[in-house]
């Protein structure tokens, strides 16, 4: 057991997410969002988590245990085209993990999402976490345009509005 993590975690969580990410940013990242996703046939979620809860602290849970967590609560796999891709934010653990559906993961393959959560972390040291999330979903786009270059016709599935945890 981690208590530094635990600690940094209980120290607010809330007001962490509030100062990152004011409401001209959640917005900046939904118009985002929808705007990359009118030029391909893939699907992107932005989830942002201030902290995790202490019960997941005492077990160990991982940034990326978290993200395939949520990534199947809040449904990003459900695409016609299996190429939902959940891009998730643990601020407490300054942590960026990129899960993406099997039918693009498979295309893409991780050194892809490597590479963009990198840069993000890149951004979000450099105290930038707005662009950090901006930066994600332009290079998840780009790869979801280089394999699924047409928009789905079968509608939106996973919603643009950011998750706040």
């Amino acid at each position: 057991m981690d208590l530094k993590r635990i600690l940094r975690h209980l120290a607010g969580a809330r007001a962490r997410i509030r100062r990152a990410f004011p409401p001209a940013s959640l917005e900046a990242i939904e118009a985002a969002i929808g705007h990359a996703e009118a030029t391909h046939g893939g699907e992107i979620h932005v989830a942002l988590e201030g902290a995790l809860h202490l019960r997941a602290l005492l077990r160990g849970q991982t940034p990326r245990e978290r993200a395939l967590e949520l990534f199947a609560q809040l449904h990003v796999w459900d695409t016609a085209d299996n190429n939902g891709v959940l891009i998730y934010v643990l601020l407490a653990d300054h942590a960026v993990e990129i899960v993406a559906d099997r039918h693009i993961h498979a295309r893409a393959g991780e050194a892809s999402w490597q590479q963009i959560a990198q840069r993000m972390q890149d951004d979000f040291a450099q105290g930038h976490p707005d662009t950090a999330v901006l930066s994600g979903i332009t290079g998840v786009s780009a790869v979801l345009a280089s394999h699924f270059p047409q928009p789905g016709s079968d509608g939106r599935h996973v919603p643009d509005k950011p998750t706040l945890l």
